[in-house]
């Protein structure tokens, strides 16, 4: 249930693509701009982009990078900035999580409209590139369950590790409780015992939140500390 790297070319550029190629299709749950919702998916893909990237279709993009790497079927996909080479994974009692994590633009969930505050912990900086222009800080997560959720556990497992990707920002510092473009993605198998509990204390709950904790949290660590040494540039 961990993503094999892979890559792709477009306008001469290779860029890295994280593909998770399911042997039968996965019950899934998703907030990415291609295959969200909740429904059997065949393939979840997590691709980097270039830092000027300017389409407006996203869902088209990722279905191009799925049938440009031959997946079949319907999949799900995610979008980000950051380096997916540069993933973390964790486990927990059969649960895996990935993460990709990107803090140039912080931001609390309940803010003004058109607020975009960006707070990052002590020591770190933005890039010399400014965040307002470019809003690449994403964290996208998927999750591997081993057993079948309900409908429900699935919804309340995204309120899961949502949860779990706050508390790991906490722990490293960074005053907000995302970006404005997080994603995630949980998957399940299509068949067997229904789960249906998906919260922080019930069985399954728990192993998602340990270990999309651990993944977010060793993501943010590492984003701070490889920008400990650049200057920052607060864009109001």
């Amino acid at each position: 249930m961990d993503p094999i790297v892979t890559a792709r070319t477009e306008r001469a550029r290779r860029l890295p693509v994280l593909v998770w190629r399911f042997a039968e299709p996965r019950h899934c749950i998703s907030s990415g701009p291609l295959g969200g919702g909740i429904g059997a998916r065949d393939w979840v893909v997590n691709a980097t982009v270039p830092l000027d990237y300017d389409r407006h279709d996203p869902d088209r993009h990722l279905a191009e990078i799925g049938a440009a790497l031959g997946l079949p079927g319907r999949g799900a996909g995610l979008l980000t900035a950051v380096d997916v080479t540069r993933h973390h994974l964790a486990g927990d009692g059969g649960v895996r999580a990935a993460a990709t994590v990107g803090l140039s633009s912080p931001a609390w969930a309940a803010a003004p409209d058109g607020h975009f505050r960006r707070e990052l912990p002590s020591g770190a900086a933005l890039p010399d590139y400014r965040a307002v222009d470019y809003p690449v800080g994403t964290i996208n997560i998927v999750v591997a369950v081993p057993v079948r959720l309900s409908e429900a556990a699935l919804v309340n497992a995204v309120a899961t590790a949502t949860e779990a990707k706050v508390q790991a920002l906490h722990e490293a510092g960074v005053r907000a409780t995302g970006t404005a473009s997080d994603a995630v993605v949980v998957h399940c198998p299509t068949a067997g015992a229904v789960e249906p509990y998906g919260g922080p204390r019930s069985v399954f709950g728990a192993r998602i939140a340990r270990a999309v904790h651990a993944a977010v949290l060793a993501g943010s660590r590492r984003w701070i500390a490889s920008h400990r040494e650049s200057r920052y540039a607060d864009t109001p």
